[in-house]
């Protein structure tokens, strides 16, 4: 099944993604914007016989018509810049070449699918106000520890696909304001609870689609707004017991795509109102009974394509119950259930809540022979 609700605030991982939303962005149409710009510029320019530049307001809008109609030429060196109340938002992307400086009220900079190692030392200069910064798909291998300096206002960061092993320590000490941290697809073999100090206000954490083994203990220890975890389609086998412990109060976690073999009882015990939970697609073999217990406000759980035969007496007791009716769904399917009676338990929830249960069809009995093949609900409709 599908990644659910997989973006940025608020609709946090709506549907698994490949983009990433940029968050807080409102801007009106690139084209639009540079084509009235373009416009009044030349309207404005004074005419030969000294007249008013300021032509009536009628003339404006016709000219603005036929220069809509007929299109405005860019120079395809040139970044988008447009213009909103906030301030001015640069868009490059190749061939263009990057502005220096930036225009001094920049909110907004999108550079993107360059052939880019190393940035230039000086991109950031002078963009104080600056708020969004968006990297994606270029080919960083590292940042310098002094990069977002000249940024302290920034609250998105989007570093999705590039070639980073690593982040300087320090490179976060003057952003406290980032809010949304997005490090998906990079090539992170290790991750250091250090590379993150700064980070006060963050809300929104990917690293997802890297190559991470383990995390270090105490990774999110000093997070008290950070309100989605992404650590999903890495290669972790283990989790840090004390991983989800301290401060922060989790609304969505993502840990599919991985090779986890046992959900232990302590480590969702300390977010009792996380919603939002993604384990599908890892090598799970036992989940721990209680592993479910103290979460109260769950509203999608997906256990699919794992290696579960049994589960635990109880473990489903907390879920689906009245003001907790996992409003979104669940997915157990593509597992190899032994429907014995072991699963009673399990039958039993089923048979409350299988209007929310997806794929139903794809649920079914590994063994024993007797009901080899058949779904799940079929044979709980039995007992």
């Amino acid at each position: 099944m599908q990644r659910h609700m997989d973006t940025l605030p608020d609709t946090l991982k709506s549907q698994r993604a490949d983009t990433v939303l940029r968050a807080g962005t409102d801007q009106p149409d690139p084209g639009q914007t540079d084509l009235i710009l373009h416009t009044r510029t030349h309207l404005q320019e004074p005419s030969p016989g000294g007249s008013d530049p300021h032509l009536p307001r009628t003339l404006l809008l016709l000219l603005l018509s036929v220069a809509s109609a007929q299109g405005v030429t860019q120079n395809p060196k040139d970044c988008v810049v447009s213009q909103s109340e906030k301030g001015s938002s640069v868009s490059c992307h190749p061939p263009a070449e990057l502005p220096s400086p930036l225009p001094a009220d920049t909110f907004h900079l999108v550079v993107e699918f360059f052939n880019l190692t190393q940035l230039p030392p000086d991109i950031l200069q002078g963009a104080s106000k600056l708020q969004e910064l968006h990297l994606s798909s270029n080919r960083l291998e590292s940042l310098a520890a002094k990069f977002l300096l000249p940024a302290p206002g920034l609250r998105v960061l989007d570093l999705t696909r590039n070639a980073l092993t690593g982040l300087p320590p320090g490179l976060f000490q003057a952003s406290a304001a980032l809010e949304t941290l997005v490090l998906k697809e990079n090539q992170l073999e290790v991750l250091e609870a250090s590379w993150l100090h700064g980070l006060k206000a963050l809300g929104f954490l990917d690293l997802s689609g890297n190559r991470l083994r383990k995390l270090p203990a105490g990774l999110l220890a000093n997070f008290t707004l950070l309100r989605t975890l992404d650590l999903g389609e890495n290669q972790l086998e283990t989790l840090p017991p004390d991983l989800l412990r301290g401060p922060l109060r989790l609304e969505r976690l993502h840990l599919e795509g991985n090779r986890l073999q046992v959900l232990g009882k302590e480590l969702l015990e300390p977010q009792p109102d996380l919603r939002y939970l993604f384990l599908q697609d890892n090598k799970l073999a036992k989940v721990a009974a209680g592993a479910f217990g103290g979460l109260r406000q769950l509203d999608m759980l997906d256990l699919s394509n794992n290696s579960l035969a049994s589960v635990p007496e109880g473990l489903w007791a907390a879920l689906a119950q009245p003001g907790r009716d996992m409003q979104d769904g669940f997915d157990i399917s593509r597992n190899p259930w032994i429907c014995d009676q072991k699963l009673n338990d399990l039958y039993r929830w089923l048979e409350a809540t299988k209007d929310k249960m997806f794929s139903q069809n794809d649920t079914r009995c590994a063994g024993p022979e007797a009901v080899k093949g058949q779904t799940l609900l079929t044979v709980a409709g039995f007992q």
